[in-house]
């Protein structure tokens, strides 16, 4: 038997070390060629290690949430025959290390890493079983003064008849936590009476001894890694580099929002359902023609602003590893319908894990938007390198006053920030001020 060393491989792009995100197997456990033994994530993905041999698990190089230079010593099998561990290196090599890979190219497979395994929260009832534990009342004190309290399961719904609900409602008492003496749990008047007579004993007015108000000790600790730890990282570099300033500016997208609900009614079936969002980047296309300022990368160290020609599209979306920023390749090419639809693309594989590495990278400015959670107004963070950032609030109906008439029109805030190194406020302005135009008259979209 002999012991074979996968070191942390070169995965290219000049990338000199990796943060270890998920180990697959354990000390002890068998694996086969090409079994994935841990996921490690670089700057813009998170790459499989497979195993080149076959063997038993001896010893693991890091643990979850560590830093690790290309060549330092991920893993160690035992393996029949010889393996390429040398004589008299039985030590672990330091994480320093810089030998070289022994082990095959890896995949890319750009997934989400795990969410970090956290304990539970010390609370004794934790690990009952449901059924179980709704069946078991809660109590306080003792004695003639006992406090009882029932704790149902979710979904478990309280029996009661109108009049006891109205009684409960009248007395601030919620019934979930009402102990019912009624045949099959049916709670009474008189259950209602009691507890309100006991909710005073052992505590301060109707809370005394209430669940809903026990005080709370419990603390989670929740490390940062993988993802979410790249998130922190890049929003701290931008807001520490980057000289943000915001204008925000509400556009009336009345018309807008008739256009597209006449174009849904006409042509969803056969092309599928447009959303405000394609509407917004065709305008944002458009607008950079003439501020290609707002298009554009800023290398602070080398000194150089890049203006490109071409729109590479960020979109900010929300997945449960975290923020991610697919990027719509390109979208000076796309009509309305194929545009919604490389979103609708794109949006499903950052939230699936499956975006390709090319499809998280290269994007020249970016869109950002809460949908109906947007609020009023919103203060985005610059995707850094890019010098701008969109942002798009929901839409309320709101009065407005038009032709001296008050009327209810359809309103939207953009909140858009821009690197003020590069950027000018007037500049700025005036930018938002043409994608405002294109909106509030939907027809000049179409018109070139």
């Amino acid at each position: 038997m002999g012991v074979h060393v996968i070191k942390m491989p070169d995965i290219g792009e000049g990338i000199a070390e990796v943060e270890l995100v998920a180990w697959n197997v354990k000390v002890g456990d068998t694996v086969v060629e090409d079994m994935n033994l841990a996921d490690v994530m670089t700057d813009k993905a998170t790459v499989e290690i497979p195993s080149p041999v076959h063997g038993k698990v001896l010893a693991l190089g890091g643990k979850v949430g560590d830093v690790m230079a290309v060549g330092s010593e991920l893993i160690r099998i035992e393996v029949d025959g010889a393996g390429n561990l040398k004589d008299g290196a039985a030590a672990p090599a330091p994480a320093s290390a810089a030998a070289p890979a022994t082990v095959a190219a890896p995949k890319a497979v750009p997934v989400p890493p795990p969410a970090p395994a956290v304990a539970p929260a010390p609370v004794a009832a934790a690990a009952e079983p449901a059924a179980k534990a709704a069946a078991r009342p809660a109590s306080s004190g003792s004695g003639a003064g006992k406090i009882t309290f029932i704790t149902r399961a979710v979904g478990d719904k309280p029996i009661a008849s109108p009049a006891v609900r109205n009684h409960a409602w009248d007395l601030g008492i919620d019934l979930q936590y009402v102990m019912g003496t009624g045949t099959a749990g049916r709670i009474t008047h008189e259950d209602l009476e009691a507890y309100a007579r006991q909710g005073t004993i052992g505590g301060t007015g109707a809370t005394g001894g209430d669940p809903r108000y026990a005080q709370r000790a419990d603390e989670e600790q929740i490390p940062v890694i993988g993802l979410r730890r790249k998130i922190a990282q890049k929003m701290q570099d931008a807001k520490r580099r980057i000289p943000h300033f915001t204008y925000v500016e509400e556009i009336d997208v009345t018309e807008l929002e008739t256009l597209r609900g006449k174009l849904n009614q006409k042509h969803g079936a056969t092309r599928g359902k447009l959303t405000l969002l394609p509407f917004i980047m065709r305008a944002v296309v458009l607008a950079v023609r003439d501020f290609p300022q707002m298009n554009a990368r800023f290398d602070d160290e080398a000194g150089v602003v890049t203006r490109h020609g071409a729109v590479h599209l960020g979109m900010a979306t929300q997945t449960e590893a975290g923020l991610m920023v697919p990027v719509l390749q390109h979208a000076e090419t796309l009509d309305l319908w194929a545009t919604a639809a490389e979103v609708s693309r794109l949006a499903a594989g950052a939230r699936t894990g499956k975006s390709a590495r090319e499809e998280l990278t290269g994007s020249t400015i970016t869109i950002t938007s809460l949908g109906a959670l947007g609020g009023i107004v919103t203060t985005p963070v610059i995707n850094s390198p890019e010098v701008a950032i969109v942002g798009v609030n929901r839409v309320v109906e709101r009065p407005m006053i038009r032709d001296g008439l008050v009327v209810a029109r359809k309103m939207m805030n953009l909140s858009s920030s821009f690197d003020h190194r590069v950027v000018d406020g007037i500049h700025a302005a005036e930018f938002v001020q043409v994608i405002r135009g294109y909106l509030e008259t939907p027809a000049t979209l179409f018109v070139e």
